[in-house]
């Protein structure tokens, strides 16, 4: 569960977190924080460790007190040869505050269905990098098969 407000741009590899690919958008990411009237602010170290990758950023004292939603959490619905399906969950006190599904074209290599706020687009985009990385390393279950990929 990210913060709604965190645009990832980079990822953030020394980032010592204990597993990495268990992370929202799995991956620690560089970004910039566009909370509040802190526009584009790039956050410390300490700052992307504890709040932006994570969501529920209670402590950070640029989160607005009045918000959508305290996190945004991603997962994969359906990976197909063509066209991967993929769910978002906004949360709010610890529970859904709004979803959907976004598409992405895997034969264009671009979204058909994206979704209207940029910041969560990015997020989007940067959860399906870090999945599709981890699936052609052997590293997720293929979904598109239901079985477990082969250790090589």
């Amino acid at each position: 569960m990210a913060c709604p407000y965190f645009i990832p741009t980079e990822k953030f590899a020394e980032g010592e977190w204990l597993h990495p690919t268990r992370l929202p958008l799995g991956a620690g990411w560089r970004g910039l924080c566009t909370a509040g009237c802190y526009q584009q602010i790039v956050p410390s170290d300490e700052e992307l460790r504890r709040f932006c990758n994570l969501g529920y950023a209670t402590g950070c004292q640029r989160l607005p007190a009045q918000r959508r939603s305290d996190a945004v959490r991603f997962s994969i619905a359906r990976d197909r040869e063509d066209r991967i399906e993929m769910c978002y969950v906004f949360e709010s006190a610890y529970r859904p505050g709004g979803h959907g599904v976004l598409e992405y074209d895997a034969v264009a290599g671009c979204w058909a269905v994206a979704h209207p706020d940029p910041r969560v687009q990015t997020m989007a985009a940067c959860y399906l990098q870090s999945y599709l990385e981890r699936r052609q390393s052997g590293q997720t279950r293929c979904a598109r098969s239901g079985q477990a990929p082969s250790k090589a």
